[in-house]
């Protein structure tokens, strides 16, 4: 499948906003958009004036495509799938995005970042229910047990992660056993609890004109 390969801390400085793209290093004192927060480009730092609802609306779905490193014929389907269940649309996009095998990897902090937990997954070191998934879109479901394989566990950033976890507020709606290395989803997440500055609204209005 196709991904993009390109410098990602261009994608912070273009959406005006730490997306948390490279973990721990968006914390740091080597950020790129604390160093250069205006937008990349020869023009980035001239650029002015008022952007238009499309704009804000086009930014939104960029927001949300970078932060969970999905292309464009992907996140359209999650938007239509979102579309055909009962619900809030925005709610239920947010919630099928949060529910992705790479995403939850990284919520139990398997990996510093989506990416990372994104190539875990790839590289079959995550097990669902006992049973190896290397599909990063794989859909979790309440209950499922998601884990870490014994050769992942000596992995020098998934060590630094783990421990960089133990030290963070766990989200509600996910368990997790740090001992096991394992953990599972307790309720779908509202839209409370999911940690993210989008605003989903503006997605469904772009795509339902």
């Amino acid at each position: 499948m196709a991904r993009y390969t390109g410098p990602v801390c261009r994608m912070c400085r273009r959406e005006g906003m730490k997306l948390f793209l490279k973990g721990d290093r968006c914390i740091g004192p080597k950020c790129s958009f604390d160093r250069q927060g205006y937008p990349p480009g020869q023009h980035g730092q001239s650029r002015r004036g008022k952007m238009s609802t499309y704009g804000l609306q086009l930014r939104e779905k960029q927001k949300a495509k970078r932060t969970y490193g999905i292309l464009e014929r992907q996140f359209r389907r999650y938007f239509q799938r979102a579309t055909r269940l009962r619900g809030v649309t925005g709610t239920l996009l947010m919630t099928l995005l949060e529910r992705r095998l790479d995403n939850v990897v990284y919520r139990l902090g398997f990996a510093p970042s989506r990416s990372a937990a994104r190539q875990l997954v790839r590289h079959g070191h995550i097990t669902v229910d006992g049973r190896r998934t290397d599909i990063p879109s794989y859909q979790v479901d309440v209950g499922q047990r998601v884990a870490l394989r014994e050769p992942a566990r000596q992995i020098p950033d998934v060590v630094a992660s783990l421990e960089a976890q133990a030290r963070r507020q766990p989200l509600s709606w996910i368990e997790i056993d740090i001992e096991k290395f394992e953990g599972r989803l307790l309720a779908l997440p509202s839209r409370e609890d999911i940690p993210v500055q989008i605003n989903e609204q503006m997605i469904v209005e772009l795509y339902s004109k």
